[in-house]
Order: structure tokens, then C-alpha cells, then sequence
């Protein structure tokens, strides 16, 4: 039988499977769904014995538990280990859903819920193209399992996790489906992604609100503070403006800008997708380079004084911020937290009070696209999509993985199939039904490829 054939035969218990997991509210952002962590985690047990694996466990952490599964099948075998997150952004604000977020739907050719991309759908391709080579006897090595429930709250808990169970995880590649490709017509392996950096801020200016008009012109506002901060730190030119943050940045190379340039890209069509009449970003800098080779700074939320119905002439006592920088390989998160402080503190005047909480972070990422398993992935994707995928670096980041490396000290290779359109992290997340059936294909062809 064929893995065509195979899937197909199959496609229908995928799908509900799938279905079966998005039904768990598994929000790792709000301690209500606590319950549901759990119950997501022992569902994904369920669900990898069910698909083959010798053995499945949940594993306790600081936090959300570790769900573990082995497939051995020889000790004389390489080891793929396959990442991923059972744990899914908030669904808020639900009024902007078509449909009930945890209520998967099939619309258009698409599944729609929260984490029908990021990361169940992904997640449940990995498992069923396991399940697919193992059935046709095509696996020849060895696969492990760990599946996170805090990747999308800063993974806090799992590197203590990998230093404690390191050999348990001892593998000799790491596969994960959690990245985007560059469009439904050109299949991508992602080679690189950017480091991060979180900060909460609170500006504290008089010890109540008060009354505008008397102290409005006299007192610092917060709020205005705030914004005059934010807004500073990126100048004209798309720069950011903080002493000492580009110190570690490496330029990108002329080979690998010619290549970003080859990646077919209409920026007509990227605008009018998210509906903006104008770009923006760092000087000298195409967009493509601009979100994946250079760093970057976003205020991500900002609040404070009356938000309620109506007007309050109010002058705030607090003004709020959560800001994040996306780094770049080279640059250490670490530094970037301390750096940024610092910067703040200097800059805030003496009217206010500053206080800056750094959150959580991590460093960039390469693949070297000579490994093998890279190899291996490259030609799996040929053969479910029809072409070779290209290589490309992404925006967004993955801190666990530069984790990885360093504790485990090996690769991964970032075999993804989720898309710009389907908005993870944002209402009405879906994932097309094809690429569901074309990303298990992809991987149960993976194993056939990697020796």
C-alpha cells in the first residue's frame, strides 16, 4: 500500500482525532484551564499509543506537565525526537469568531478552531505520519516524543525538564512542525528563526488619578510618558535607537540576500492581505529581510486610565506596556533584556516612576541545510507537494529550540506546514484540509528518506 493510500483510507479517524484534541481548551495563558492542561496531556497519551509508540507518559514540571513517547526499535538505530506544544494562545475576543473556537468546523476547504494550525494540527500531522511509516514499515530508526504545554507562555519550565531527563531525550535530530511555509504554491523549510525578548512596563506618576483639569499641564501624565518612551525607540528610519543593541547583529551575506531576493514575494499582494496602503520597517532592508534576517521592536499591548463608556476627564496614576524584540542569531537575549532596562531608566524623566520586568525570552536559531535530516525532509516535501521546497529563514521564534541545542546538542530541523493566511494566534485560526493530508505524507516520506 502507498502512503497516499494509506491516508487516505485513514482520513476520516485523522481528522476526528485531531477534533478530539482541539475540544480541550488547553490554554496555557489563563490558570482557569489549568484542568484542561491536564486533560490535554493525558488525551495526547491516548493518542500516541493508539498511533504506535511502545510507550506514552506524562511527566510533571514546574509548570504544565511533559507528555513523553518512545518508539525503539533498535539501540543501533539513529533517534529522531519530534517537539511540539499541546498548549494554544487565548481564543479572545471570542465575538470576532465565525465559530466556536474549540468546536472545529470544516468551512471552505479549511478546519477552523484555535490550534487547528498552532500547534495541534501541526502536532497531529507528526504523530499520524509516524503512524503512517510505521504501518507501512517504513521507519528506520528510532522516534521519541515530547509534547510542552507552555510554549506559547515562554516554555519556562522545560529546560529544566531536558537538563533533568537528558538522556531520556538523547536523540541524534530533532523534528518540528510549528513554522509557516512561504506560500500555498511554494513549500519551505525554515532554516532560521529570530530570538526574543519580553518585558512588562509600568510607569507610575501620582500616588491616585486626578482630576484633569486641575492638575492636567502641572503633573506628568503616564500615559503620555509611556508613548513618548515607545515611540522613541525606533527613529525615522525604522532603527532602534537602544545604546548597544546592534553590537552583536551579523549582516547578512550578500549569497543569502540574493537568495531572500529570489523567494517569490508580492508585497502588492502582502498589503492589501492584512490591508495596509504602506509598508514599514528598518532603512536599506527589503520586507522579506526586514522579518526574518533583522531585529525588530514592538510595543504588543499598552493601557492605563478610563477605558470605560463614555468620558472621564482623568489624569492616570499608572500607564501599562507589554513590549517584545525579535532578535537575530548572534544576539543574546540576555544582554537585550539587561540593555533595554537600562535604557528606559535613563531615558524615563523624573516625573515618574519606572519599573521594568523582564518575562521571558530566547535565542535565534540556524539549521545547516547539509544535515541529513534537512536532506531528508527536502525530499519528503518534494514528494507530497510536487516541488522542492526552498530554504528560508522566519520571523517569528521558537526559544526552546536554540534550548535544544544547547543542552542536547543537536539540530533541528523545522518541517513546517502552516501558512500566513491562517492566522494563528488571531481569531478564525484554520488550516487548509490538504495541507493536513500533504503534511502527513510529508513525513511519513520523511521516514523513508532519513537513514
Amino acid at each position: 500500500m502507498s502512503v497516499k493510500n494509506y491516508i487516505e483510507l485513514n482520513c476520516e479517524r485523522f481528522l476526528e482525532e485531531l477534533f478530539s484534541l482541539i475540544r480541550i481548551p488547553s490554554v496555557s495563558a489563563q490558570n482557569e484551564h489549568r484542568h484542561d492542561m491536564l486533560a490535554c496531556a493525558q488525551h495526547w497519551v491516548d493518542l500516541l499509543v493508539s498511533s504506535g509508540a511502545d510507550k506514552a507518559i506524562v511527566m510533571p514540571t514546574e509548570g504544565n506537565p511533559v507528555v513523553y513517547g518512545e518508539k525503539i526499535i533498535s539501540p543501533h538505530l539513529p533517534t529522531v525526537l519530534v517537539y511540539a506544544h499541546y498548549d494554544v494562545m487565548p481564543a479572545e475576543p471570542f465575538e470576532l469568531w465565525k465559530s466556536n473556537p474549540f468546536e472545529p468546523e470544516i468551512r471552505d476547504g479549511r478546519i477552523w478552531a484555535r490550534g487547528a494550525d498552532d500547534d495541534k494540527g501541526q502536532s497531529m500531522i507528526q504523530v499520524k505520519g509516524f503512524e503512517t511509516a510505521l504501518k507501512l514499515n517504513l521507519l528506520k530508526c528510532n522516534v521519541k516524543f515530547i509534547f510542552e504545554g507552555e510554549e506559547e507562555t515562554g516554555s519556562s519550565s522545560l529546560e529544566a525538564f531536558c537538563r533533568q531527563h537528558k538522556e531520556l531525550l538523547k536523540a541524534d535530530v530533532i523534528l518540528v512542525s510549528d513554522t509557516s511555509m512561504v506560500s500555498p504554491e511554494i513549500p519551505s523549510l525554515t532554516t532560521g528563526l529570530r530570538g526574543l525578548a519580553y518585558w512588562e512596563i509600568e510607569v507610575t506618576g501620582p500616588n491616585r488619578d486626578l482630576h484633569s483639569g486641575h492638575f492636567g499641564g502641572a503633573v506628568a501624565n503616564p500615559i503620555n510618558v509611556l508613548c513618548k518612551l515607545m515611540a522613541d525607540i525606533t527613529d525615522a528610519d525604522g532603527r532602534i535607537t537602544i545604546s548597544g543593541f546592534y553590537d552583536d547583529v551579523e549582516e547578512v551575506s550578500p549569497a543569502e540576500r540574493e537568495m531572500i531576493a529570489g523567494i517569490p514575494f508580492n508585497e502588492e499582494k502582502y498589503k492589501a492581505s492584512i490591508d495596509v496602503d504602506e509598508l514599514f520597517g528598518e532603512k536599506g532592508y527589503t520586507t522579506l529581510e526586514r522579518n526574518s534576517c533583522r531585529p525588530s521592536f514592538d510595543v504588543c499591548g499598552i493601557w492605563g486610565g478610563y477605558q470605560g463608556e463614555g468620558s472621564k476627564t482623568v489624569l492616570p496614576s499608572k500607564a501599562c506596556a507589554k513590549v517584545s524584540a525579535r532578535l537575530v542569531p548572534n544576539q543574546d537575549y540576555h544582554a537585550i533584556l539587561t540593555l533595554f532596562e537600562k535604557y528606559i531608566q535613563e531615558k524615563a524623566p523624573k516625573s515618574v516612576k519606572i519599573k521594568v520586568t523582564p518575562t521571558h525570552g530566547g535565542q535565534g536559531y540556524v539549521c545547516p541545510i547539509n544535515l541529513p535530516a534537512y536532506k531528508a525532509a527536502e525530499k519528503a516535501m518534494g514528494i507530497a507537494f510536487g516541488k522542492t521546497p526552498l530554504a528560508v529563514r522566519r520571523g517569528g521564534s521558537i526559544p526552546i529550540i536554540s534550548i535544544f541545542e544547547q543542552i542536547l546538542g543537536v539540530k533541528t530541523v523545522l518541517m513546517g506546514f502552516g501558512l500566513e493566511q491562517n492566522a494563528i494566534h488571531s481569531p478564525n485560526e484554520s488550516l487548509p484540509l490538504d495541507f493536513f493530508y500533504k503534511g502527513i505524507e510529508s513525513v511519513a516520506e520523511f521516514y523513508r528518506e532519513f537513514k
